[in-house]
């Protein structure tokens, strides 16, 4: 396989929209399409197969990192026509990578369905804004949506910090430098160290990884700079439970008092594949803070977030399960989808009855069929 190949192989994700590409030794390449895997019908992939498409696209330096460390992550651009953030890794002494297209086009709050409120967030001049949900959840998506709302209607200076660069933002009403670390600044935390001093209005931390890389988010936040943030948690209770057990318990009393009055919002995610078309859509929970919720967190009382926000519903709050109940009720996601993603199966499997509806495997026995 020559870089013919990659070039063919990438030219058929982006012409039947699928989200990833696996290339893996002794199977052929994979496709992740609506959220199910595909293989492509071409040959078994040879271990110097998997080399020689890996040669072709990684940078030198990155081919230096997979030697020493096993492993090794960059952006590329194909052709103009889409980019793709690669994961390129060993495994039995072989290669394996992953490659996932990053969409280029920008969404709109709506196409997302983010609710309206999020505008008025956008819009606040300071504070810390989490976007939380497990790994390919759409945060980058989400995040991207909100950088580039503030950028066509406000004249700010936006500078983002990410591992690697995903969506390119090019200046429109605001001033945007984006940042990637391994390549402009060695770490997030060094990043954040430094970005202080460039006049920032709007920062945008890729991965909130670390105690250091946290700590100094939440400063900024607190010095008059709007921060948005990511985590891999799921909810917004346990995302705040998450930032306050980073710390030191001596420093966790503190950190409550400062999230308490720095944290404006938690929207945390899940996809889903659809129902009704091909293609996913995502279930949202959103937690505004409020001062009644700016008190739970400084008393320690993050047990009792749920519930409020759930009486939060004229501010744009709501719980992921009432988000997927919503869905399903729709019609746009299965009652197996629903289930799989929510975080009180058994609550919803009990509703799910009580509405009539029917639990059953019965979609992936069909697609066995089909297959």
């Amino acid at each position: 396989m020559s870089t013919m190949q990659i070039d063919r192989l990438l030219d058929s994700i982006v012409t039947l929209g699928a989200s990833d590409l696996h290339i893996s030794t002794g199977r052929p390449p994979t496709i992740r399409l609506h959220g199910s895997l595909k293989s492509l019908a071409t040959k078994t992939i040879e271990p110097d197969d998997a080399t020689a498409l890996m040669k072709s696209i990684t940078p030198e330096k990155n081919q230096a990192e997979l030697a020493e460390m096993g492993g090794t992550d960059f952006g590329f651009s194909f052709q103009g026509r889409a980019r793709f953030r690669v994961s390129v890794f060993r495994q039995r002494q072989h290669i394996s990578m992953v490659l996932r297209l990053i969409p280029n086009k920008l969404l709109s709050f709506d196409e997302i369905g983010l609710p309206k409120i999020v505008e008025e967030l956008c819009r606040r001049p300071r504070g810390l804004f989490l976007v939380t949900g497990p790994t390919g959840s759409g945060k980058s998506t989400t995040l991207a949506s909100m950088v580039n709302w503030i950028n066509e209607f406000y004249d700010r200076h936006i500078v983002t910090i990410e591992d690697p660069i995903e969506y390119y933002h090019y200046h429109k009403k605001s001033v945007v430098n984006q940042r990637e670390v391994g390549q402009d600044v060695p770490s997030f935390a060094e990043a954040l160290r430094r970005v202080l001093r460039s006049d920032p209005d709007v920062i945008l931390v890729g991965e909130m990884r670390d105690l250091e890389t946290i700590e100094s988010a939440i400063r900024a936040a607190e010095t008059g700079h709007l921060v948005f943030g990511t985590l891999h948690t799921s909810g917004a209770a346990s995302t705040i439970n998450r930032v306050i057990d980073a710390f030191p318990v001596s420093q966790q009393e503190q950190v409550r008092v400062q999230l308490s009055t720095s944290l404006i919002a938690v929207l945390s995610q899940q996809l889903c594949a659809r129902a009704d078309k091909p293609g996913r859509c995502a279930a949202y929970e959103f937690l505004v803070v409020t001062p009644a919720i700016s008190n739970l967190i400084r008393e320690n009382k993050t047990f009792r977030i749920d519930s409020a926000i759930q009486t939060g519903r004229k501010f744009g709050m709501q719980l992921l399960d009432d988000h997927l109940w919503k869905l399903y009720a729709d019609g746009k996601v299965s009652a197996e989808e629903v289930i799989d993603k929510c975080k009180n199966p058994g609550d919803m499997k009990d509703k799910i009855h009580r509405a009539g509806g029917v639990i059953g495997r019965t979609e992936l026995d069909s697609d066995h069929d089909a297959g």
